[in-house]
């Protein structure tokens, strides 16, 4: 029998050695809380393995017993905590408190955040410690290492933004109440992982490596890095070698960026697969979207399992222009019952149901988005404004907002090219596409602390909410500093 570590949620004493006294008991428990120490890491096979598992934690579980880091609380978080979410779900005060910003350390969905990003990180710290000893091919051996590095790298970014100065843990040991690395240290280790995963292949042969990452994730997600540092020189620089790479392009039509055949399509630079394994893995909580039928109402597109559990607020709604196609992609504003009754409906986000391929609605089996290409244009607008290029800022936000009129067909008179914008008009044109383009992808609370903008925009979204100047970071889970003292707190 193997002796196996299971990966406890807590950054102060991460790793715990286990021994499982039968394989009954091993079969018990998640697969996804174990990593074996013993007999493991002595060939190319196991270094994939342990690589794997990273990916494994980034997903859902198919028990449910655990959320992947990218299951719901990320995603969820980012936009309630913002002007794009409401939260709908019963019984949820947690969420209802990152809605209306009375969240607190005590809260379960940031608690979660935290332990499902230090397991995952915790995974990668084990992978990139062992592999350099493993006797095995040694281009394989660098592009498992590169990857496991660029994972670490996009799970500190995350936390980095969301807790500030937290613990800094890179070996697959660390002391039980491990000290705490300010945001600079951080991010030189985030970069310093990144780069490491620039020499990543540019692709992978069809079919074996959908959802593993690239050179041009990791330059993408280097870019950003770089725009959140405000360093725009750099910002530029890479997210123009992604362009200038000709591997990836915007879908000509909006509605094609979330059908299931688009997967790992042209404007996938990062996403996190889900729904594959004979659908015993569900997809990340697209119910949480879609609108909840009632029994006497069942819809003729068989969408009565779907939740509606977090939607969009109506200043987000009302803000796209009548005829954008994202618009009528992104939301479901009424339903056809089985009389053929059309009902209206206060909007939900069902862009992510590629009704065509999935007609129950039932959940989905498509990818979180974590990165588009249209995100890599923006950025690359924005890098360009703060240099004042103001041609190539709007040369490169206009090209996201020309797919926004096109509707499979024609090129509505929607939409126009923004024109002659001062720089401040840029920032805040560039904040409305991201906040029109990435709907229900996880990114608009970081739009909004990045650009200093939660106390203005907050509050024209959701009335009576006025976020302060502490929740630019959330606070620390209680748990995590009750058992590590060195953790601070941010104010809360």
């Amino acid at each position: 029998m193997r002796t196996y570590l299971k990966l406890v949620p807590r950054a102060a004493a991460l790793l715990v050695a286990l021994s499982a006294s039968s394989c009954k008991d091993f079969l018990e428990e998640d697969p996804k809380n174990f990593v074996a120490v013993t007999n493991f890491y002595k060939n190319g096979d196991d270094a994939t393995a342990a690589v794997n598992a990273i990916y494994a934690y980034l997903n859902s579980t198919s028990t449910g017993s655990t959320a992947g880091v990218y299951h719901s609380s990320f995603w969820v978080a980012a936009g309630l905590a913002s002007d794009e979410l409401l939260n709908q779900q019963i019984f949820a005060p947690d969420l209802d408190q990152l809605s209306t910003f009375t969240h607190g350390p005590q809260n379960a969905a940031l608690l979660e955040i935290w332990a499902m990003h230090y397991k995952a990180i915790t995974i990668a710290n084990i992978a990139i410690e062992r592999i350099p000893g493993i006797t095995m091919d040694q281009a394989l051996k660098e592009r498992l290492l590169g990857e496991a590095r660029f994972l670490r790298g996009m799970l500190y970014f995350d936390m980095v933004r969301m807790f500030g100065s937290i613990p800094l843990l890179t070996k697959e040991v660390e002391p039980l109440t491990p000290t705490v690395a300010t945001p600079d240290e951080i991010y030189a280790q985030i970069i310093a992982d990144l780069k490491g995963a620039e020499n990543l292949p540019v692709s992978y042969p069809s079919g074996a490596g959908r959802g593993r990452a690239t050179q041009g994730a990791a330059k993408a997600m280097l870019a950003k890095v770089y725009l959140t540092r405000q360093d725009w020189t750099n910002a530029g620089l890479k997210s123009k070698e992604v362009i200038d790479s000709n591997n990836y392009a915007l879908w000509a039509d909006f509605a094609d960026v979330f059908k299931l055949s688009s997967r790992n399509g042209k404007e996938a630079v990062f996403s996190v697969g889900f729904g594959d394994q004979g659908g015993a893995i569900s997809f990340w909580e697209v119910g949480q979207f879609q609108v909840r039928l009632l029994p006497t109402e069942l819809s003729a597109e068989g969408v009565e399992n779907a939740q509606g559990w977090q939607v969009p607020t109506m200043s987000l709604y009302n803000s796209f222009d009548f005829n954008d196609r994202r618009r009528e992609v992104t939301f479901l504003t009424q339903y056809t019952n089985r009389s053929g009754v059309v009902t209206p409906i206060r909007p939900y986000i069902q862009k992510y149901w590629d009704r065509a391929a999935e007609p129950t609605g039932n959940g989905s089996a498509n990818d979180y988005p974590l990165m588009r290409y249209s995100e890599v244009l923006l950025n690359y607008a924005e890098a360009n404004n703060e240099l004042n290029q103001s041609a190539l800022a709007h040369q490169y936000i206009n090209m996201v907002r020309k797919r926004a009129r096109f509707d499979g067909t024609t090129d509505r008179a929607a939409v126009p090219d923004y024109q002659n914008l001062t720089q401040e008009q840029m920032r805040a044109a560039i904040l409305k596409e991201r906040a029109m383009e990435f709907v229900g992808e996880g990114h608009r609370w970081f739009d909004l602390a990045r650009t200093k903008t939660l106390e203005t925009l907050v509050p024209l979204a959701k009335p009576g909410v006025v976020p302060s100047a502490k929740h630019y970071l959330f606070p620390i889970p209680q748990r995590e500093r009750d058992l590590n003292p060195n953790l601070p707190q941010n104010g809360y």
